[in-house]
């Protein structure tokens, strides 16, 4: 079974941390890719043990804001 998941990727210094919106688990690389190949890792060994979440849907937006 598998299950779709929203991750934001955000470069902080030399490297790159993923975070997933649904559930706050987080990983990192020194790449993109590494970066969300580590976060599917991380999510994989947080659902291990557990019955799969029901969860709402996850939307994302940008918005402006005057500074």
């Amino acid at each position: 079974m598998s299950k779709l998941f929203t991750a934001v990727i955000q470069k902080d210094d030399a490297w790159y941390v993923a975070k997933c919106l649904e559930n706050s688990v987080a990983s990192q690389g020194e790449t993109m890719d590494e970066a969300i190949a580590n976060l599917r890792e991380a999510l994989e060994l947080y659902y291990e043990d557990e019955a799969m979440p029901v969860t709402a849907q996850t939307f994302v937006t940008t918005l402006e804001v005057a500074i």
